[in-house]
Parts: C-alpha cells; structure tokens; sequence
C-alpha cells in the first residue's frame, strides 16, 4: 500500500481533533445517564466500494419496545459525507458486499412478513439492494436459508453454504423416532457449499464433506476455495479438531493442509483456526489461529499449480497480539493487512512481501493513538476505511491516507452526535509495578469534574478473557467504563499479566498461575492508585464480567479491602468449568491438564476452596443459558455467601440469556442493581436512594 507506511519501531503519536477531521468540540455541557447508553449506535462491519466512492456499513441501534438492538445497511459517500440508510426492516442485516459495478450491495437478513414463505419465513437469506435503497430483491429463497456467502469477483456467481441434518447409523431409527430430543452426538448438521449462477439462476453444489464449515473463502479466480471445517458443529470442536481443507474445482477434490505448524508445535493443541483469505492471484491463503492463554499467529500456504502447498508462520511485528477475525491481502500485491493490539491501542499492522517462506518489513498502517475494530482496503490500495474508536467518541467510519507523521484521519461519519455534548471521562494510561517488579498498566477513567488531590471512591473493572484487553478508548457499556465516572467514581481497569498486547511473555506469565498473578498485579494496582491519592482505600469496590466475574470471585477471597463487588458470569470452581463449559480447552490450557491429574491446581485457581474467607456484600448476574461460564458458578457462590457463610448477597438470573446479555431490559436492570449496590454498601445511601429494582424474574432472587 503506497504511502500508508510506518516501521513498527516508530514512535506513537496522539490523534489531535484536527488530524481526526474536525473542528475543536462544541461546549459539553450533558452530565452522561444510565439511559444515555441506549441512545448509542455501533458499527459492525464496513466494505468500501470497488470505485472507491461509497462505503457500506451496518449500523445496529437500540430501537424500543424491541428488546434487542436491530441492525441496518447503511451508505455514506467518501467525498461528500452524506449518509444513507438502506433497509428499514427488522432483520439483523450484515455481511455487506458489493457488485463489482459499485452499483448494489448483497447483504444478509432474515426477513419475515406473512404469508412466512420463502424468503419470508425468518431464515437467513442473501438480499441485493441499490445503491439508493428501495425494496430489497431476495436472491436466495432456501426453507432452511443460509449460513453464509461470497460473491464472486465478476459478480455472475454467488457461492454460499447451507446446512443438512444427518443421523448416525447405528442408532438412527431411535433417534429419528425422538427426534424432539438433544443428542450427546450422532445427530449432526453438516454443511454443503453451492454456486448460484446469477444469470441463468441454476443452482450447484460444490462441497459435502460431511463437515461443519465455520470459515471459507473462495478465489478470484474460483478455482479454490478454503474452508475450516470441525466434526460437528459444537464450539468444544473448534479447539483442535478444526483444520483447514481446500477444495479445487477443477479436480473436484479437497485435501487437507498438514497441521503440525498449529498443532503438534504449538504451544497448545487446543486453538481456534480462523479466517481463511485469499491472495488476489489465488496462489497464497493465510489464515489465523487463536488460543486461550498463548498468542495467536498467522499463516500462510503457498499453492502450486499442482495443488502442493508450502506452508509457514509469520514473524509477529515486536509481539504485538493479533485481534479480531479479519485479514486482507492489499490489491495485487503478497502483502497481508490485519489487526493488532499494542499496549492498549488497537492497529492496522502489514506483513509485505509474503512468499516462499519469507516476509519483508512490518508497517504500520494506522499509526497512533487509535483503536481500530474493523478496516476495509481500497481497490487501488492507496487508502483503507476503518472502524474506530478515540477518546472522545465511540465508533465511527475514517478513511486514512498518506503514511509516517503524515498519515491523515478523515472522517466520514458521527453516527452518535449526541456525544460531542458529553462530559467525557478524563481518560488516562495509569502504570505500577507488580510485586515481582513486572511492569503493569490499565486504563484510568476519573470524572469530568476531576483535579488533582482529589480523593475519590475507585471501582476496579476487570476485562474478560482473560487473553484479551482493555483499550484506552472511549467505551460506554454495561460493565461500569463512563456511568461510574459521570457519577463521581475512579474506574481502574487493570490489563494484568494475561492480558494481551503486552508481549507473549505477560500473556503466557498467567499459564499455571490463575489466582495468583494475576490478583497480585491488580492489587498492586490498587495500592498504586491510593499512594497516588485519588483513590479512598475507605471507599473501594471491585466488579467484572466472564473472567473478570472469576477475579472477583478470587479477589473477594485474598482481602477484605473492597466494600462491595458485582460478579457476573464469574467462575466459582476450575473443575467445573472444564466439565461444564462449551470450550474446555481454555481451562487445560491454564491449568495444564485436567482434573484428574491437576486436582490441586484446579483447587488453588477456585475461589471455591477459599470462599470461608470473604466478608465483601457480593452482587451476582448471570444468564440462565450461558454456556460459557454456566450459571451453576453463580449458584453455587450465591448458596455459599448467602446460605452457609452469611455475606450480604444477590443472585440475578437473567432469562434465556447467554454469556452476554442481549436485551434491553436486562442490560438496563444489570446496570441499575450494580449503581444500587456500590451506593449502599461502598457510599452508604441508604435513606435518600430509592429501593432497588426488582429482578427481571423470579428465577433471580430469594
């Protein structure tokens, strides 16, 4: 990509308002609300177009009575700014593609109107709209719909997959008989990949592995196309028995890629491939592969004519971790664009040059202060779209050209205008040393109001994962960044050794040492913030979600500084995780084995053994269908502290929810049963506050 380069050893520089395109910020005078949450539009994906004139993107919403945000196809122009919106219809539209004419964009959606037939019977199907909205046209209309699509480079060929049930023989009679019932195994769907000729409609199907497919990709020159596929479609299957099969059109065969690189060398046989793309001359695939407690890496196959491929791993630029799914080759060239984190900013990294086994220079793309989610590079590669957060507010589209000290932000959306009148939190990068002397930082969120000398009541918000981040951006969400500022509050948010962005050694540090590491880090990060003075020791509390509920649950166990803590989807005990959780693979991981011949690492990581020791009054969300940190955790902390051990407790069961809540009613009551509890037993309102809210069901509490 001519001109939008920077070595990766380069300093980083800050994003002024005038370098993201605008003017100073207008006056802000809005004190932020809980309710303010739910005026936020994000962004989720964003394709520009081949001309390079439009970008399509998705843009979701909160759009009451509806109790889940609804997604819609939007359009904005690169030059005049103006924006579109397409679709208007309840759907979850996304993945936007488009024409090779920069004219229409295919989109998925799933329609329902009655009568409910196809299209309209709910299903996934793949639409087409102009690029001046209108009445989109259906262009699948499959009973069962369909997974996922590519349209082919010309735009004459849509290729998509669907789904087929199939039975094992040997108890295939009694399974079809009770059919209604859930099955260990044996009852699969497997997934076909078909060709859909756009001009004379005929349907052909391309691939029936027996296979589930979670990722492909086909080639330019649709002579390949690269798929993960696992066994069965159960999320356990994509640690370790995914791999990467390749199917070739003109021998009507797929092979499979040898798997040593990313197994049996890996540090962990149990990781997650990801993300097959290909080259634009079809001869090059990369692909990723993520792992819980180790970092990712990338790789790339080389393809000969004759279908042998070489395959190697690339080099990293300076340890930085690999983020998100999505991967582009820059136009023409062996140069792979993809994001990554790097002390709490999220970049736009390339690797150029990738052939026969080598790699050139990494760039940087996106140099700065930035946290990018999403990028879409121009045909002419010249440019690149990003989604990006900043510090002063949450997503929005940029195109960014030029390179080095040069390297401009233009924007091109302000899809949350309501922000520019926020009072934003001061938000800051806070560094301490851990008790061994490691070097650890998080990002510190203090109120608008704040000055120095200033004592406030801290809040310690823990991130999930724990192979994941916390990003020095602007995020407003339910877990306590930006509403407990508004309200007067420090929020720490401790990226400890685990954490990713930091090297492969902090990352890989926390392997064996759960409840230990890294509690001693976020404690020292505690002290560090009281020694600084704004930070009341008198006035703490500690609260996180997924792996942050599970540090929560230990921390309650090592002090009793903290005046309260929120835990939600938190694990209680590291054995029941394994035989209970829908990726197992992360507690071999961090435990190096499994219960049978690691009982007493699984008892030292458990907040279960310990939980004699806590006196905090402990809130405790989850939902009723998390499959990844599942709700007997909850129920098991909530039976100890409140029926055995006495602790001031609650127990919230959010109804048919998964890991994450995703409806309005439950993200609102969640948010306002932790602002109720840090009020009563960290502040001490008690008689001036309003009575807390009930529980979104009776399933919560007693």
């Amino acid at each position: 990509m001519k001109a939008i380069v920077r070595l990766c050893s380069a300093a980083v520089f800050a994003l002024t308002p005038a370098a993201l395109g605008r003017a100073a910020d207008p006056p802000r005078d809005h004190d932020i609300t809980l309710d303010d949450y739910f005026t936020l539009g994000v962004i989720t994906d964003a394709v520009l177009s081949p001309d390079g004139q439009f970008v399509a993107y998705v843009e979701s919403r909160w759009e009451p009575p509806a109790e889940t945000r609804n997604a819609d196809l939007w359009v904005v122009s690169v030059q005049s700014k103006e924006v579109r919106r397409l679709t208007f219809e309840t759907g979850g539209d996304g993945s936007p593609a488009w024409s090779p004419d920069s004219k229409s964009i295919y989109f998925t959606a799933s329609r329902k109107r009655e009568p409910a037939d196809p299209p309209y019977n709910g299903r996934t199907q793949v639409w087409r709209i102009g690029l001046e909205g209108g009445e989109p046209f259906p262009v699948t209309r499959l009973p069962d719909g369909v997974g996922g699509f590519q349209l082919a480079h010309d735009g004459r060929s849509l290729y998509y997959t669907q789904s087929k049930k199939k039975t094992d023989d040997l108890w295939k009679s009694l399974k079809e008989k009770y059919d209604k019932l859930d099955y260990g195994h044996g009852v699969e769907s497997f997934s076909q990949i078909w060709k859909l000729d756009l001009v004379n409609w005929r349907s052909e199907k391309l691939v029936d592995e027996q296979r589930v497919i979670t990722a492909w990709s086909v080639t330019r020159d649709e002579r390949r196309i690269a798929m993960v596929t696992t066994p069965a479609e159960e999320a356990i299957h994509n640690e370790g028995w995914s791999r990467v099969d390749v199917y070739d059109a003109r021998t009507k065969k797929t092979v499979t890629l040898p798997d040593k690189l990313w197994r049996a060398d890996a540090p962990s046989p149990y990781g997650w491939l990801l993300s097959p793309t290909w080259s634009d001359d079809g001869a090059a695939l990369a692909f990723r592969i993520d792992f819980d407690g180790y970092p990712g890496e990338a790789f790339v196959a080389q393809f000969a004519d004759d279908g042998s491929a070489t395959t190697w791993k690339l080099t990293r630029p300076g340890e930085v971790t690999l983020a998100h799914e999505h991967m582009e080759w820059l136009p023409g060239k062996r140069d792979l664009a993809f994001c990554a984190e790097d002390h709490a900013r999220e970049r736009v990294y390339c690797v150029s040059d990738l052939k026969d086994g080598k790699q050139g220079k990494p760039l940087v793309l996106t140099p700065g202060d930035v946290a990018i989610d999403h990028f879409s590079l121009a045909s002419s590669g010249d440019r690149i779209v990003v989604v990006m957060n900043a510090l002063t507010h949450p997503q929005d589209l940029f195109m960014v050209s030029g390179g080095g000290e040069g390297t401009k932000f233009d924007r091109l959306t302000r899809i949350n205008p309501q922000v520019d009148s926020w009072k934003l939190p001061k938000i800051e990068i806070a560094r301490w040393k851990a008790p061994d002397g490691s070097d650890v930082e998080g990002v510190l969120e203090l109120p608008p109001h704040y000055e120095p000398g200033m004592k406030l009541p801290m809040a310690v918000e823990i991130h999930g994962g724990p192979t994941s981040s916390t990003r020095f951006m602007f995020q407003y969400w339910i877990y306590g960044r930006t509403l407990l500022p508004a309200r007067g509050w420090a929020l720490l948010s401790p990226n400890y050794r685990g954490s990713t962005g930091y090297g492969d050694k902090f990352l890989t540090d926390l392997v064996g040492h759960e409840n230990q590491i890294e509690v001693a880090d976020i404690l020292a990060g505690v002290d560090a913030m009281v020694e600084r003075g704004l930070a009341d020791p008198d006035r703490l509390a500690v609260m996180g979600w997924s792996n942050g509920g599970y540090l929560t649950n230990c921390l309650i166990t090592h002090t009793d500084r903290f005046k309260a803590a929120s835990s939600g989807a938190g694990v209680f005990d590291m054995a029941l995780q394994w035989l209970a959780e829908d990726t197992p693979g992360h507690v071999i991981n961090y435990m190096q084995g499994f219960p049978w011949n690691q009982t007493e690492a699984m008892k030292r990581a458990s907040a279960l053994y310990a939980i004699d020791k806590v006196k905090t009054p402990t809130l405790i969300h989850v939902g009723e269908k998390d499959e990844r940190c599942p709700p007997e955790h909850s129920r098991g902390l909530y039976r100890a502290l409140h029926q055995y051990l006495h602790v001031p407790c609650e127990l919230v069961v959010y109804p048919g929810e998964p890991h994450g809540l995703t409806k309005y009613t439950h993200r609102k009551a969640k948010m306002e049963w932790d602002l109720a509890w840090l009020d009563h037993y960290v502040l001490e309102k008690h008689e001036d506050e309003p009575a807390a809210p009930k529980p979104p069901s009776p399933l919560g509490m007693r």
